[in-house]
């Protein structure tokens, strides 16, 4: 089957002719154009994101594709024969460098994409499948035996006779930030990583962001990256925030996270190359894997060793109005709750997997997780919106952490290999 959606160059005429994007035309020329195939290949993913809300993360190209988009209104069966087409139509074309990359990433996408409709139809398929054929690998899967030992190493952190999570959670609630204080503290933070990012990696002289707090919502935090080098970082105040969020979302949301990532393929890829299939961030891709990852590596890459926790104690406790006398074992904490974190991955494979249900499930993460009730709930809800996505945070960051930690031993090679991968048309599978 000849994939049949026009070029949009080779048919977008001039206002003054009068002419009109056709979806449903035959390319003018019998070979296909990878740029042409690129700008279509955007016409299917703005299909999609009419069917599915979150479907496309960013867009930041031609606006007529846009309304051709709007204004064709495939339904999922058609886009998904179309994606079906271009894919055979990219393994025909001459994969010689540079432009094997180009071929493969847009097939990698093409394949997400296809996988994504068969969800929206109704189709249910294993978590460990759907995440391979979304983001290209899947999690590991640990018995909770794994996770008693680390939960042992907390009981003795925190002694007490009430539950474990009860008392982590006490414990937390005295580093939490009062919502007086949460946009100096979270204007420090991020100012500190922009800071240290920009000793490692250029961006633009335009970039910045505007953020905002926002509640109802099924994450903690989120950046929606507008194009030009400018984000929107939205932060959630549903729940208690805690210190060490700061930086955390401060590096996750923005630098050396997201809104890094987003603005240097940008410039490298779209405004260097004309890649213009990157103006377009399709959120149940392969790139969510380095996205996350990466958001996640950036912070311990921008504060490596103690500097965070000396960062947070000079800077940021007092902003918070917060007492730094248990600061040492609040960190020894976070160290342990960071080495839980693949037990989210365990819960949400058996819900998913129909295994448990929502209550279950949410046990689970009070148990495995020590998430309090309200969190653990919320976590939930991210799982009906995202699904298999929650791979990305923890897998995707041991994926690139092992990227640029190999062969890299100081700090200045690390931040070279960092900003080589946010920078170029990576896969999961280059990671490796």
């Amino acid at each position: 089957m000849k994939l049949r959606i026009i070029g949009i160059l080779s048919v977008m005429l001039c206002a003054a002719c009068g002419g009109k994007y056709d979806p449903t035309a035959s390319p003018a020329s019998g070979t296909a154009d990878l740029d042409e195939l690129a700008r279509n290949y955007l016409f299917l993913e703005l299909s999609m994101g009419l069917h599915d809300g979150a479907h496309v993360d960013a867009y930041f190209g031609p606006a007529e594709i846009t309304a051709a988009a709007a204004e064709s209104q495939l339904p999922l069966a058609e886009i998904d024969a179309q994606a079906a087409a271009m894919i055979n139509e990219l393994q025909d074309l001459p994969a010689d460098s540079p432009r094997h990359a180009r071929i493969e990433g847009l097939i990698h996408r093409l394949g997400a994409l296809r996988t994504r409709i068969l969800l929206n139809q109704g189709q249910t398929m294993p978590f460990d499948e759907e995440s391979r054929l979304l983001f290209g690998t899947e999690a590991p899967d640990y018995e909770a035996a794994h996770f008693d030992a680390i939960l042992a190493q907390i009981d003795a952190l925190l002694p007490g006779e009430d539950d474990l999570s009860a008392r982590v959670n006490d414990f937390q609630d005295q580093f939490v930030i009062p919502k007086d204080r949460l946009t100096a503290v979270f204007d420090a933070a991020i100012a500190e990583c922009r800071r240290r990012t920009l000793k490692h990696i250029d961006l633009p002289d335009n970039e910045s962001f505007t953020l905002e707090y926002v509640s109802d919502k099924p994450w903690s935090g989120y950046n929606w990256y507008q194009g030009n080098a400018q984000s929107l970082i939205q932060i959630n105040t549903d729940l208690p925030i805690f210190i060490s969020r700061a930086v955390d979302l401060g590096c996750h949301e923005g630098y050396p996270g997201h809104h890094t990532f987003n603005a240097l393929l940008e410039k490298n890829l779209v405004d260097d190359l004309g890649w213009v299939e990157y103006s377009l961030y399709p959120l149940f891709s392969p790139q969510s894997l380095i996205a996350e990852g990466s958001g996640n590596y950036g912070i311990d890459l921008a504060f490596p060793g103690e500097e965070r926790i000396e960062f947070e104690r000079r800077e940021l406790f007092p902003l918070a109005g917060l007492d730094a006398a248990e600061a040492d074992r609040y960190y020894q904490l976070l160290d342990l709750l960071g080495q839980l974190n693949y037990a989210g991955n365990e819960a949400a494979r058996d819900y998913l997997n129909g295994d448990i249900d929502r209550n279950e499930a949410a046990q689970w993460l009070v148990s495995y997780s020590l998430n309090s009730e309200e969190r653990a709930m919320q976590r939930t809800k991210f799982f009906d919106t995202y699904r298999s996505y929650v791979i990305n945070y923890n897998l995707g960051k041991d994926m690139v952490r092992q990227y640029v930690e190999r062969d890299a031993s100081d700090q200045a090679a690390r931040w070279q290999k960092f900003e080589h991968m946010l920078s170029s048309p990576m896969l999961p599978g280059d990671l490796e």
